[in-house]
Protein backbone atom coordinates (compact mmCIF):
# COMPACT_ATOMS: atom_id res chain seq x y z
CA UNK A 1 0.00 0.00 0.00
CA UNK A 2 1.37 3.74 -1.12
CA UNK A 3 0.31 6.46 0.87
CA UNK A 4 0.56 10.35 0.09
CA UNK A 5 2.13 12.38 3.08
CA UNK A 6 0.01 11.72 6.20
CA UNK A 7 -1.68 14.93 7.84
CA UNK A 8 -5.21 15.20 10.01
CA UNK A 9 -8.04 15.13 7.98
CA UNK A 10 -10.06 18.05 7.80
CA UNK A 11 -12.80 18.85 10.45
CA UNK A 12 -16.12 18.84 9.09
CA UNK A 13 -18.19 22.05 8.34
CA UNK A 14 -21.08 21.26 7.39
CA UNK A 15 -23.84 18.68 7.41
CA UNK A 16 -22.45 16.88 4.40
CA UNK A 17 -22.76 12.91 4.99
CA UNK A 18 -19.55 12.94 2.78
CA UNK A 19 -16.47 13.76 4.54
CA UNK A 20 -13.28 11.94 5.82
CA UNK A 21 -11.50 9.11 3.95
CA UNK A 22 -12.91 6.91 0.67
CA UNK A 23 -12.20 4.01 -0.58
CA UNK A 24 -13.08 3.34 -3.94
CA UNK A 25 -12.90 0.26 -5.73
CA UNK A 26 -11.58 0.82 -9.46
CA UNK A 27 -11.18 3.65 -9.20
CA UNK A 28 -8.45 4.08 -11.89
CA UNK A 29 -11.15 4.27 -14.74
CA UNK A 30 -14.31 5.06 -15.79
CA UNK A 31 -16.89 5.75 -13.17
CA UNK A 32 -14.27 4.69 -10.32
CA UNK A 33 -12.52 7.06 -11.38
CA UNK A 34 -14.49 9.69 -11.52
CA UNK A 35 -15.99 9.32 -7.74
CA UNK A 36 -12.42 9.85 -7.11
CA UNK A 37 -12.12 13.23 -8.53
CA UNK A 38 -15.59 14.36 -7.18
CA UNK A 39 -14.74 12.58 -3.79
CA UNK A 40 -11.13 14.56 -3.81
CA UNK A 41 -12.73 17.73 -5.03
CA UNK A 42 -15.08 17.50 -1.87
CA UNK A 43 -11.75 17.40 0.35
CA UNK A 44 -12.21 13.84 1.11
CA UNK A 45 -9.12 12.20 1.28
CA UNK A 46 -8.59 8.77 -1.04
CA UNK A 47 -7.54 4.98 -0.85
CA UNK A 48 -7.57 3.77 -4.30
CA UNK A 49 -8.04 0.02 -5.20
CA UNK A 50 -7.39 -1.50 -8.74
CA UNK A 51 -4.99 -4.03 -10.02
CA UNK A 52 -3.16 -2.51 -12.42
CA UNK A 53 0.21 -0.74 -9.90
CA UNK A 54 1.08 1.07 -12.59
CA UNK A 55 -1.81 3.04 -13.27
CA UNK A 56 -2.93 3.31 -9.44
CA UNK A 57 0.36 5.13 -8.80
CA UNK A 58 -0.14 7.35 -11.58
CA UNK A 59 -3.74 8.27 -11.12
CA UNK A 60 -2.80 8.99 -7.38
CA UNK A 61 -0.44 11.14 -8.50
CA UNK A 62 -2.72 13.33 -10.52
CA UNK A 63 -5.51 13.36 -7.81
CA UNK A 64 -2.86 14.86 -5.46
CA UNK A 65 -1.70 17.14 -7.59
CA UNK A 66 -5.33 18.69 -8.79
CA UNK A 67 -6.53 18.17 -5.74
CA UNK A 68 -4.19 18.72 -2.50
CA UNK A 69 -5.59 15.27 -0.80
CA UNK A 70 -3.98 12.36 0.53
CA UNK A 71 -4.30 9.34 -1.68
CA UNK A 72 -3.50 6.14 -0.10
CA UNK A 73 -3.13 3.19 -3.30
CA UNK A 74 -4.03 -0.51 -2.61
CA UNK A 75 -3.12 -2.95 -5.25
CA UNK A 76 -6.00 -6.03 -5.43
CA UNK A 77 -7.49 -8.29 -7.85
CA UNK A 78 -11.12 -8.41 -6.26
CA UNK A 79 -11.47 -12.20 -7.46
CA UNK A 80 -8.57 -13.02 -5.41
CA UNK A 81 -10.17 -13.50 -1.86
CA UNK A 82 -6.96 -12.87 -0.67
CA UNK A 83 -6.66 -9.33 -1.93
CA UNK A 84 -10.25 -9.08 -1.03
CA UNK A 85 -9.77 -9.50 2.49
CA UNK A 86 -6.86 -6.92 2.56
CA UNK A 87 -9.23 -4.22 1.48
CA UNK A 88 -11.84 -5.61 3.99
CA UNK A 89 -8.59 -4.96 6.69
CA UNK A 90 -8.48 -1.92 4.77
CA UNK A 91 -11.98 -0.68 5.85
CA UNK A 92 -11.64 -2.17 9.52
CA UNK A 93 -8.90 -0.27 10.24
CA UNK A 94 -9.90 1.82 13.27
CA UNK A 95 -6.34 4.08 13.04
CA UNK A 96 -7.15 5.55 9.66
CA UNK A 97 -10.95 5.06 9.49
CA UNK A 98 -13.02 5.23 5.92
CA UNK A 99 -16.34 6.93 5.54
CA UNK A 100 -17.34 6.46 2.29
CA UNK A 101 -16.94 3.49 0.44
CA UNK A 102 -17.73 2.73 -3.67
CA UNK A 103 -17.95 -0.41 -4.45
CA UNK A 104 -17.47 0.31 -8.16
CA UNK A 105 -15.28 -2.76 -9.33
CA UNK A 106 -16.47 -4.59 -12.12
CA UNK A 107 -16.59 -5.60 -15.52
CA UNK A 108 -18.92 -6.17 -18.48
CA UNK A 109 -19.91 -9.87 -18.66
CA UNK A 110 -20.34 -10.69 -22.67
CA UNK A 111 -21.05 -14.95 -22.06
CA UNK A 112 -24.08 -16.84 -22.92
CA UNK A 113 -25.95 -18.31 -19.94
CA UNK A 114 -25.08 -21.65 -22.05
CA UNK A 115 -22.03 -21.20 -22.93
CA UNK A 116 -19.51 -24.14 -21.94
CA UNK A 117 -16.93 -22.07 -20.36
CA UNK A 118 -18.17 -20.26 -17.68
CA UNK A 119 -14.87 -18.76 -16.14
CA UNK A 120 -15.59 -15.16 -17.06
CA UNK A 121 -18.86 -15.72 -15.24
CA UNK A 122 -16.89 -17.24 -12.49
CA UNK A 123 -14.52 -14.35 -12.20
CA UNK A 124 -17.79 -11.67 -12.35
CA UNK A 125 -19.05 -13.26 -9.39
CA UNK A 126 -16.55 -12.92 -7.47
CA UNK A 127 -16.02 -9.25 -8.32
CA UNK A 128 -19.02 -7.86 -8.67
CA UNK A 129 -21.24 -10.35 -5.96
CA UNK A 130 -18.74 -11.72 -3.50
CA UNK A 131 -16.30 -9.02 -3.30
CA UNK A 132 -19.47 -6.37 -3.26
CA UNK A 133 -20.79 -8.45 0.06
CA UNK A 134 -17.19 -8.66 1.32
CA UNK A 135 -16.52 -4.84 1.51
CA UNK A 136 -19.86 -3.82 2.23
CA UNK A 137 -19.52 -6.21 5.83
CA UNK A 138 -16.30 -4.58 6.65
CA UNK A 139 -17.16 -1.19 6.02
CA UNK A 140 -20.71 -1.64 7.52
CA UNK A 141 -19.52 -3.10 10.85
CA UNK A 142 -16.90 -0.56 10.74
CA UNK A 143 -19.14 2.54 10.30
CA UNK A 144 -22.16 1.33 12.62
CA UNK A 145 -19.22 0.96 15.12
CA UNK A 146 -18.74 4.91 14.55
CA UNK A 147 -22.21 5.57 14.29
CA UNK A 148 -21.10 7.45 10.42
CA UNK A 149 -20.70 5.95 7.03
CA UNK A 150 -21.96 5.79 3.49
CA UNK A 151 -21.94 2.95 1.64
CA UNK A 152 -22.71 3.13 -2.52
CA UNK A 153 -23.31 0.20 -4.72
CA UNK A 154 -22.66 0.40 -8.13
CA UNK A 155 -25.69 -1.15 -9.54
CA UNK A 156 -26.96 -0.83 -13.49
CA UNK A 157 -30.40 -0.11 -15.20
CA UNK A 158 -29.12 -3.76 -16.89
CA UNK A 159 -30.47 -4.96 -14.03
CA UNK A 160 -33.86 -4.32 -14.66
CA UNK A 161 -33.87 -6.33 -17.69
CA UNK A 162 -33.59 -10.06 -18.29
CA UNK A 163 -30.11 -9.45 -20.21
CA UNK A 164 -27.90 -12.79 -19.12
CA UNK A 165 -25.28 -12.64 -16.34
CA UNK A 166 -24.69 -9.02 -16.50
CA UNK A 167 -28.06 -8.09 -15.25
CA UNK A 168 -28.52 -11.16 -13.15
CA UNK A 169 -25.50 -9.73 -11.13
CA UNK A 170 -26.50 -6.51 -11.45
CA UNK A 171 -29.85 -7.02 -10.32
CA UNK A 172 -28.66 -8.90 -7.07
CA UNK A 173 -26.18 -5.25 -6.04
CA UNK A 174 -29.50 -3.25 -6.06
CA UNK A 175 -31.44 -5.84 -4.24
CA UNK A 176 -28.33 -6.12 -1.50
CA UNK A 177 -27.76 -2.40 -1.37
CA UNK A 178 -31.56 -2.16 -0.62
CA UNK A 179 -31.05 -5.07 1.91
CA UNK A 180 -28.32 -3.77 3.70
CA UNK A 181 -29.75 -0.24 4.11
CA UNK A 182 -32.44 -1.77 6.19
CA UNK A 183 -30.28 -3.63 8.08
CA UNK A 184 -28.22 0.40 8.65
CA UNK A 185 -31.42 1.98 9.28
CA UNK A 186 -30.99 4.24 12.19
CA UNK A 187 -27.24 3.45 12.79
CA UNK A 188 -25.94 6.24 11.02
CA UNK A 189 -25.00 4.73 8.36
CA UNK A 190 -26.73 4.79 4.74
CA UNK A 191 -26.21 2.55 1.53
CA UNK A 192 -27.22 3.49 -1.65
CA UNK A 193 -27.18 1.62 -5.01
CA UNK A 194 -26.44 3.67 -8.06
CA UNK A 195 -28.23 2.33 -11.20
CA UNK A 196 -26.99 3.88 -14.05
CA UNK A 197 -27.67 3.48 -17.68
CA UNK A 198 -25.60 3.93 -20.85
CA UNK A 199 -22.29 5.28 -18.92
CA UNK A 200 -19.52 6.72 -21.66
CA UNK A 201 -16.76 5.32 -20.11
CA UNK A 202 -13.84 2.33 -21.89
CA UNK A 203 -16.43 -0.24 -20.01
CA UNK A 204 -17.97 -1.43 -23.21
CA UNK A 205 -14.81 -1.25 -25.50
CA UNK A 206 -13.17 -3.77 -22.55
CA UNK A 207 -15.83 -6.46 -22.32
CA UNK A 208 -15.87 -6.16 -26.45
CA UNK A 209 -19.85 -4.58 -26.58
CA UNK A 210 -20.64 -3.31 -29.92
CA UNK A 211 -22.83 -0.31 -28.90
CA UNK A 212 -23.55 1.16 -32.59
CA UNK A 213 -27.52 0.30 -31.95
CA UNK A 214 -27.88 2.43 -28.63
CA UNK A 215 -29.20 5.92 -29.83
CA UNK A 216 -26.94 8.55 -28.50
CA UNK A 217 -29.86 10.33 -26.76
CA UNK A 218 -29.31 7.32 -23.81
CA UNK A 219 -25.52 8.23 -23.34
CA UNK A 220 -24.99 9.70 -20.14
CA UNK A 221 -21.64 11.34 -19.24
CA UNK A 222 -19.33 9.43 -16.04
CA UNK A 223 -19.45 13.42 -14.56
CA UNK A 224 -22.78 13.39 -14.60
CA UNK A 225 -23.74 10.47 -12.91
CA UNK A 226 -21.01 11.01 -10.49
CA UNK A 227 -22.83 14.11 -9.43
CA UNK A 228 -26.20 12.87 -9.69
CA UNK A 229 -25.23 9.93 -7.21
CA UNK A 230 -23.54 11.98 -4.66
CA UNK A 231 -26.38 14.66 -4.62
CA UNK A 232 -28.56 11.54 -4.05
CA UNK A 233 -26.43 10.33 -1.21
CA UNK A 234 -26.41 13.60 0.42
CA UNK A 235 -30.77 13.43 0.56
CA UNK A 236 -30.41 9.65 2.08
CA UNK A 237 -31.98 8.07 -1.08
CA UNK A 238 -31.53 4.36 -0.81
CA UNK A 239 -31.82 3.90 -4.88
CA UNK A 240 -30.12 6.90 -7.68
CA UNK A 241 -31.34 6.59 -11.01
CA UNK A 242 -29.28 9.48 -12.92
CA UNK A 243 -31.54 11.28 -15.41
CA UNK A 244 -34.97 11.58 -15.97
CA UNK A 245 -34.76 9.36 -19.08
CA UNK A 246 -33.11 6.72 -17.17
CA UNK A 247 -35.78 6.76 -14.48
CA UNK A 248 -38.53 6.95 -17.01
CA UNK A 249 -36.84 3.26 -18.37
CA UNK A 250 -36.53 2.44 -14.54
CA UNK A 251 -39.85 2.82 -13.67
CA UNK A 252 -41.22 0.98 -17.13
CA UNK A 253 -38.63 -2.12 -17.23
CA UNK A 254 -40.20 -2.54 -12.99
CA UNK A 255 -43.81 -2.17 -14.15
CA UNK A 256 -44.13 -2.89 -17.78
CA UNK A 257 -45.67 -6.35 -18.36
CA UNK A 258 -42.77 -8.98 -18.63
CA UNK A 259 -43.55 -10.09 -22.32
CA UNK A 260 -43.00 -6.30 -23.31
CA UNK A 261 -40.29 -6.55 -21.34
CA UNK A 262 -38.91 -9.59 -22.56
CA UNK A 263 -39.20 -8.77 -25.95
CA UNK A 264 -37.88 -5.12 -25.96
CA UNK A 265 -34.32 -6.58 -24.24
CA UNK A 266 -34.19 -9.16 -27.15
CA UNK A 267 -34.45 -6.30 -29.70
CA UNK A 268 -31.84 -4.74 -27.64
CA UNK A 269 -29.38 -7.39 -27.39
CA UNK A 270 -29.39 -8.19 -30.76
CA UNK A 271 -28.47 -4.58 -31.48
CA UNK A 272 -25.50 -4.78 -29.10
CA UNK A 273 -23.66 -8.35 -30.24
Amino acid sequence: MTTGPRRPLSAPTDASVLQGRALVTGGTSGLGLEFARALAARGLALVLVARNRERLEKTAEQLRWRYGVEVETLVADLAARDDVDAVAARLLDAGSPVDVLVNNAGHGVHVPLLAEDLSEVDRSLDVMVRAVLVLGNAAGRAMVSRGRGVIVNVASVAGLVPMGAYSAIKSWVATYSESLSLELAGTGVQATALVPGWVRTEFHERAKIRTSAIPNVLWLEADRVVSDALEDVERGRVRSVPSLRFRVIAFLAAHAPRPLVRRATALIQGGRS
